[in-house]
């Protein structure tokens, strides 16, 4: 099946909006084995929109519309796709009537303009809107199919998945299941290479989605049963499991590293700290942001001062001055400390140059940063230099690295380009 989006907004080409549901159908299609051919974005305009439905439904198989359903003159996407589609648009009093309760919970009447978003089409169907005002609705013409819903993201999503999902899944043919592969400490280009042959199949399918500090992989399997499509799904996940080993971190469909660690660290019974200083406190706001933290987690410091750094987790006064705040002995100064201050199984720290200053004389540029993570009379020290060292960037890929690390420490993993030293060795220097 051949797929065209189009998003319909005037807002979406002057770019006051950020065109993300661009990004979601695209995967979420790719999800399905449809391939999407075009992607065009068109003003609120009759003219323009009913010469690009024509030539749309002449190439493309499914149509997928986003925006333009709202109550104003200019939202005119229903109305022009029911022309081309020889389809007539009748009241629907159900929806009517969801409209004038909506608008009386708000202590109001319903706008007389309203009412056009009521008006679903003869011969297609609707979708419900659980989330907005303006149902979806669906128009076909022999082969040929075209899907409209609502331009806001949360609305859009939301109908995706409850409704439009399944019907393109059964209208394709059998049953579609997959699973995301999320997968840390390699780049995509890297990650590409490694794996080229089995991205290359047609069934089961495998997609790259580089996202920022990570990578995720979507493996899908085509059947006629769930059942047998499973079973190719998952034959191709082990094949990637067996090529990447470590580096998947999770499989589950939204799975981050620290929804990966918690449950990690509970399983074993351990408990983490973490001493931060460039990072302000993100990589103990991303564990706590996961439910059940507090079994896990209770004590994190933000060291961002190097008299903070002594005071609250005894860092040492001639590692400060010898080495600097930037330097793998104050980091794993800082994660011995904070495990030592909170009595905790692993200590975590992070110190480093967010930018836009660093020391290049010292050879440690803006984006430099040193991650820690101790266990017992050990701890693991690695340095990274983030490219493009906007704050928000290093803080984010320093964060994704500490969380990695701790994960790697629990199971018993070695941390490629770590440094490993014990409390002894460390009181050496």
């Amino acid at each position: 099946m051949q797929a065209e989006l189009i998003f319909v907004g005037t807002e979406l080409l002057l770019g006051d909006i950020l065109n993300t549901n661009a990004q979601y159908l695209s995967r979420e299609l790719a999800a399905l084995g449809i391939s999407v051919y075009q992607q065009t974005v068109v003003g609120d305009n009759t003219e323009r929109l009913t010469a690009l439905v024509k030539n749309a439904k002449e190439r493309s198989d499914l149509l997928i519309f986003t925006g333009g359903l709202g109550p104003t003159a200019d939202d005119l996407t229903k109305e022009t796709v029911a022309a081309a589609f020889g389809d007539t648009l009748v009241l629907d009093e159900e929806e009517l009537k969801k409209l004038h309760c909506y608008f009386e919970r708000r202590g109001g009447e319903m706008p007389e303009n309203n009412r056009k978003q009521a008006m679903v089409p003869q011969k297609g169907g609707k979708f419900i809107n659980n989330c907005g005002t303006a149902p979806g609705v669906y128009f076909n013409e022999g082969t040929k199919t075209a899907v409209l819903m609502p331009g806001p993201p949360r609305e859009m999503k939301a109908m995706f998945e409850e409704s439009v999902r399944p019907m393109l899944a059964a209208q394709h043919g059998g049953a579609i299941v997959s699973t995301m592969l999320h997968v840390y400490g390699i780049g995509e280009s890297t990650l590409e290479l490694q794996v080229q042959d089995l991205l290359e199949g047609a069934n089961p399918t495998a997609a790259l989605y580089a996202k920022e500090g990570e990578v995720a992989v979507r493996v899908t399997g085509f059947a006629e049963t769930e059942e047998k499509a499973a079973i190719l799904r998952d034959a191709l996940v082990m094949k990637f499991h067996e090529r990447l080993g470590s580096l998947i971190y999770s499989e589950e469909e939204n799975g981050t590293l620290e929804s990966t660690l918690v449950p990690l660290l509970k399983k074993n019974r351990m408990r983490i700290a973490t001493a931060e200083s460039c990072t302000g406190g993100l990589v103990s706001q991303r564990i706590t942001s996961v439910p059940g933290a507090s079994e896990v987690f209770d004590y994190g410091a933000v060291t961002y001062a190097c008299s903070a750094k002594r005071r609250a987790i005894g860092v040492k006064s001639a590692s400060l001055k010898k080495y600097t705040a930037v330097s793998s002995v104050v980091a794993a100064e800082m994660a011995f400390g904070v495990q030592k201050e909170a009595k905790a199984d692993l200590g975590v720290s992070v110190t480093g140059y967010a930018g836009p200053g660093g020391d290049d004389e010292a050879g440690k540029p803006a984006g430099t940063v040193y991650v820690a993570v101790s266990k017992e009379h050990t701890v693991w020290v690695r340095r990274i230099t983030v490219a493009r060292p906007e704050r928000s960037r290093v803080r984010r890929m320093a964060s994704q690295l500490a969380l990695d690390m701790a994960r790697r420490v629990v199971l018993g993993l070695d941390i490629d380009g770590a440094r490993k030293m014990t409390r002894h060795e460390l009181a050496d220097f």
